[in-house]
């Protein structure tokens, strides 16, 4: 038999997952940041870095130099998704450049050719350790090929001017645009912080302040079509005042999600605004009922979801997804009183918090998390771990399954694939 990489296997998952949902994939998939976060991790795997090297290599380093290695004419589709992608102004990082490339090439269709390409490229190719790489075994790339072939043939309608947080994050902002009559004055009070472009106020009786469609701690994106990322100080206002007496067209990041959270790579960047300006509302007024019954919740500037931990059960020594389905049960037969807990998914473990007494209930690192998953029966809201416990000698070893409900299956299958994710990624930090 031969042997299979869990990372096809999951990336084939997701790819399910995307047909299932019928029609154009959009920004708005739940499983589109899954899918994009494991092409990036196969594409990372075995990256080999230079000893004495300054700047650590990643995956767009190798893309940027394709067009080089060929002078037959076959990479016009490549070279111009390259080029577009060298010319945006919004990622400024090898990172973000790489990610912005990621979505473009979904909307292309051309993914996998852009990984022939570089099959056929041995300098660069060389790049990737053969004894780790998906990209260098034989064996694998038949099947990642195959897999990048059905992404060819799905329909991906991805809104690329959303992409001034993909040096941060995979997660997508809501992203807006507010259009407006030629007016003297906007009204809106801005603020300069991290080379972005903050509302921090409305002047009240002001044109902004009338249509009511900007909100504090919005961040302006573009003006017209003229990029604000990495802007600095007055930057807008000269944009403004060139426009003056004309229609604007602005491109809104905005802070709430659409379920009414906060959107988690800005939190930071707003408890800096609250900090220095105490007038400025993280959560307006209009906004009290979110925390009234909310499923996240702030702790330590970042976004942690509140559930419900059932409890955990032995399941023996074999820690595979199948022992899922036995174990949920046997959690659930036990008929535990649910403690509402703090779930916080850090980059490289796991934290649960009893939200009451804020006594820690548990700790793991990704890699001692076998599988995570879902329930398959009724309950969709249930999800569960297996987590290793390991006393001293691995021939001892078996298996927890650690059982939680959250509290939508939306928010669920979330949790889910930021778990699977954290697993996959921890061996790659920027």
């Amino acid at each position: 038999m031969s042997p299979k990489d869990p990372l096809l296997g999951t990336l084939k998952v997701c790819i399910l997952n995307l047909q299932s949902e019928g029609g154009a994939v959009t920004d708005e998939s739940p499983h589109l940041s899954s899918c994009c976060q494991l092409l990036e991790i196969i594409l990372r795997k075995g990256l080999q870095q230079t000893v004495l090297g300054l700047i650590r290599k990643d995956y767009w380093h190798w893309l940027e130099q394709l067009p080089q290695q060929d002078s037959c004419g076959r990479l016009s589709q490549l070279s111009m998704a390259i080029e577009k992608t060298v010319s945006c102004k919004k990622v400024i990082t090898s990172q973000g450049r790489g990610r912005y490339f990621l979505r473009l090439a979904l909307n292309r269709r051309i993914l996998g050719n852009v990984v022939q390409h570089l099959l056929h490229t041995p300098k660069l190719l060389e790049w990737y350790d053969p004894a780790v790489s998906i990209l260098r075994n034989e064996e694998f790339m038949e099947p990642f090929l195959s897999l990048l072939l059905v992404l060819s043939e799905m329909e991906f309608s991805l809104n690329i001017q959303n992409s001034s947080f993909l040096d941060e994050s995979w997660m997508l902002p809501v992203y807006e645009t507010y259009e407006t009559v030629p007016c003297r004055e906007l009204g809106m009070v801005l603020r300069y912080l991290g080379k972005r472009v903050f509302v921090l106020e409305l002047v009240e009786g002001s044109q902004a302040h009338a249509d009511h469609f900007v909100r504090p701690g919005d961040i302006i994106d573009e003006i017209n079509g003229v990029s604000l990322r990495n802007a600095c100080n007055g930057q807008a206002g000269i944009v403004l005042q060139r426009l003056k007496g004309k229609p604007l067209t602005l491109k809104l990041i905005r802070w709430l999600n659409s379920d009414g959270t906060v959107y988690r790579p800005m939190v930071k960047l707003l408890k800096a605004l609250q900090q220095e300006n105490p007038k400025f509302q993280l959560y307006p007024k209009s906004q009290a009922s979110v925390e009234e019954g909310a499923t996240q919740c702030l702790r330590d500037g970042r976004i942690v979801y509140i559930v419900k931990y059932l409890g955990k059960a032995d399941v023996g020594v074999f820690g595979g997804k199948e022992v899922l389905q036995q174990g949920i049960p046997l959690v659930l037969d036990q008929k535990l009183p649910g403690k509402t807990v703090l779930f916080d998914l850090k980059e490289t473990h796991i934290i649960c918090i009893e939200k009451s007494s804020k006594q820690e209930l548990f700790q793991h690192h990704y890699p001692e998390i076998s599988c995570v998953g879902r329930y398959s029966r009724s309950d969709q809201t249930i999800f569960a771990f297996c987590v290793s416990d390991c006393p001293e000698t691995p021939e001892a070893c078996s298996f927890s399954c650690v059982v939680m409900r959250a509290s939508s299956a939306q928010e669920c299958e979330e949790i889910v694939n930021r778990i699977a994710a954290g697993f996959k990624h921890t061996e790659w930090f920027v």
